[in-house]
């Protein structure tokens, strides 16, 4: 492309776009990005033109010749764009703190994109993608769409099911995150490890785990039993696997696997802290504001090192590797999330999974991974048969749907819970759920 490539960011107000440019600026040499739109909402103005501001100076910095356009008019930046990326929250940080809070009320874990609350993320996010995705369908028919909003399988499952676009790639740093913190455990260079990766987005195992092509899962996983190596993403604090269970599972799991095998602990842990400190999201809205503070400085022309606190460590490697690896036909394997092909057995294969793949110009091609291990598979097919209920209900707005969703993930205890939580936090987030208001009276 002689013009250059032309890449349009959903939610570019968010304290995250820094990474993606940071990834941008390093990559260019592959990926000669011409025009970077940053789209938000009226709310996210005064964000949006704060790291609009700081990515101008990245960029100047960096001598490159970049165009960075900031606008409120989310049609004008799709046209034409060959790479939409989105990082958006519907109802911002409030929204996630009432997430999280309203959960602990009952006895019942509140995670950003777990349990409760990853079902009402998801009923808020997904009829907001699907608008996005009809609006490429006119604008930008050709892009691809790679989605870094959570619940990004979730997501993922919405737009294959319920759009037209077939060009999408969730996508989540978990996965890369374990990748560069094995590589520490082992203290090789990151480049040397592989691991198979295989389940679903925040539920995904490594069935094995590879340094110049030779298997050390055994090594790692016996490195994993120590509390201190337990988690790899800075939101999540460890509490440590009993040995026996780690061994005896066999595979190396993720920092969410401890929300389902030790969920009373996490619930204990979540509500003391929301005692002491606030919930993880009341947490993040002080973190925004010093970031926030710290972007407007005019002298500042890098990513701040404090961008790592805020839970995104390696976005921009994994988004802009994944751009460049389309864009250049690198064929090169990554994790990510896309239509499973039988790539994942028992799983349908227009379902979206989370495996490693062959990304090429024509997107990733999932790797064979075949039947999961029996002590995974039971998981990750309720997990999965959430997801589906959950996007169906968020597409239709059916009350019944979404209580049958919470009712069927595993941290929910009881239905009669899930239809409680379901009626709270419906009332809490009216604002961003019109869809259940105007089918309401159907169940009423």
């Amino acid at each position: 492309m002689e013009k250059g490539i032309k890449i349009a960011t959903i939610g570019g107000g968010s304290s995250y776009t820094p990474e993606l440019v940071e990834g941008f600026i390093k990559r260019y040499d592959e990926l000669p990005v011409r025009e970077l739109w940053l789209v938000d909402i009226e709310a996210g103005k005064e964000k949006l033109e704060i790291v609009g501001n700081l990515a101008k100076r990245m960029i100047e910095k960096a001598g490159l010749p970049i165009d960075v356009h900031l606008t409120l008019d989310r049609r004008e930046a799709l046209k034409d764009a060959d790479f939409v990326t989105t990082q958006f929250r519907v109802g911002l940080l409030d929204a996630r703190a009432k997430d999280e809070r309203i959960p602990m009320k009952y006895g019942v874990l509140g995670q950003e994109t777990n349990g409760p609350g990853g079902l009402f993320k998801g009923l808020r996010t997904i009829p907001v993608i699907l608008d996005i995705c009809k609006d490429m369908e006119g604008l930008c028919p050709d892009a691809w769409l790679i989605n870094f909003t959570n619940p990004a399988g979730m997501v993922t499952e919405a737009v294959l099911r319920y759009s037209n676009i077939t060009k999408i790639v969730g996508l989540c740093n978990v996965p890369i995150g374990m990748e560069m913190g094995i590589a520490k455990l082992l203290d090789v260079d990151h480049s040397r490890i592989r691991v198979d990766f295989a389940g679903l987005n925040h539920m995904v195992y490594g069935l094995d785990v590879y340094v110049d092509g030779t298997s050390v899962k055994d090594k790692v996983i016996e490195l994993l039993t120590d509390p201190n190596n337990s988690s790899f993403v800075k939101n999540i604090e460890g509490l440590g696997w009993e040995p026996e269970f780690l061994r005896s599972l066999n595979v190396l799991t993720c920092p969410y696997h401890m929300y389902y095998y030790k969920t009373k602990d996490m619930i204990d842990k979540d509500v003391k802290n929301a005692k002491e400190e606030g919930t993880r999201a009341e947490v993040v809205q002080q973190l925004e504001k010093e970031l926030f503070e710290l972007y407007k400085d005019p002298n500042l022309d890098i990513k701040p090192p404090q961008l790592e606190k805020r839970g995104g460590a390696y976005y921009s490697d994994a988004a802009v590797r994944l751009i460049t690896s389309i864009y250049t036909d690198k064929g090169d394997i990554q994790p990510v999330n896309t239509r499973n092909n039988g790539a994942i057995a028992g799983i349908p294969d227009d379902s979206a999974v989370e495996v490693s793949c062959v990304i090429t110009k024509d997107g990733p091609k999932p790797i064979t991974m075949g039947e999961l291990p029996v002590a995974v598979n039971g998981l990750i097919q309720q997990i999965k048969s959430f997801e589906h209920t959950a996007a169906e209900a968020a597409v239709t707005g059916d009350y019944a749907k979404a209580v049958l969703a919470l009712t069927i993930n595993p941290l929910t205890p009881t239905d009669t819970i899930a239809k409680e939580i379901i009626d709270e936090m419906l009332e809490a987030h009216k604002e961003h759920l019109p869809l259940f208001f105007q089918t309401a009276e159907a169940y009423s």
